[in-house]
């Protein structure tokens, strides 16, 4: 299998199992920020109208890259009891973890959407990230999304952990997710460049 050149170069391959959608008038939802690159490319390629979601991952407290939960734009957050409870994680970290998440999805939304509301009801809506590890993340934007009331409620990934992968089914009406490999491991080490997006690259995406 192999990796993608890029974030612009996995949302194009992606768009390509979208292309069912052309001719929709879908609006195609970035998870800022990585997600925003790879949904901006699809947005192209479906014709659709390009926008931002906003959530954060609420981080393990001894190793923040792995995800017990996310919290939304709406400020849900949504746990991974599993994943809580195998790691032993107190209720006081996980308060601690949650409050600094939502800082981070508040700082967000101020700076990508402004007092901007989401209006996706009665649309055809394409949830994009950069890719799937546990989920937790997009769990908490399709439920946002899903409170929005959608037409139809899409949610597209270039890679992902397949149990993630098929979780996911129970959120959204369709899932896809071309490139699904028995051993995930990180994200970023199925994109030959995989560098963090900065918010400067969000807001010129928005604006154009």
């Amino acid at each position: 299998m192999e990796p993608y050149a890029d974030r612009r170069d996995a949302g194009r391959r992606l768009a390509m199992a979208l292309a069912h959608h052309r001719g929709s008038s879908p609006i195609v939802l970035g998870v800022a920020r990585g997600g925003l690159v790879v949904a901006a490319e699809v947005a192209d390629a479906l014709e659709g109208d390009l926008d931002v979601v906003v959530a954060a991952k609420i981080g393990a407290p001894l190793g923040p890259e792995l995800a017990i939960g996310a919290v939304a734009a709406d400020g849900r957050a949504v746990l991974d009891e599993g994943i809580v409870a195998r790691l032993g994680v107190a209720e006081a970290e996980v308060e601690e973890q949650t409050a600094r998440a939502t800082k981070e999805v508040r700082r967000r939304s101020a700076t990508y959407r402004g007092d901007r509301p989401l209006e996706a009801a009665g649309r055809r809506v394409v949830v994009v990230d950069d890719g799937i590890a546990t989920g937790a993340t997009l769990r908490a934007v399709l439920r946002y999304v899903r409170g929005l009331d959608p037409e139809l409620l899409v949610v597209a990934a270039p890679v992902g952990a397949p149990r993630a992968v098929d979780a996911l089914a129970f959120e959204a009406d369709e899932v896809v997710c071309p490139l699904q490999p028995d051993r995930l491991g990180a994200v970023g080490a199925w994109y030959e460049d995989f560098r963090p997006t900065p918010d400067e690259r969000v807001l010129d995406l928005l604006g154009r």
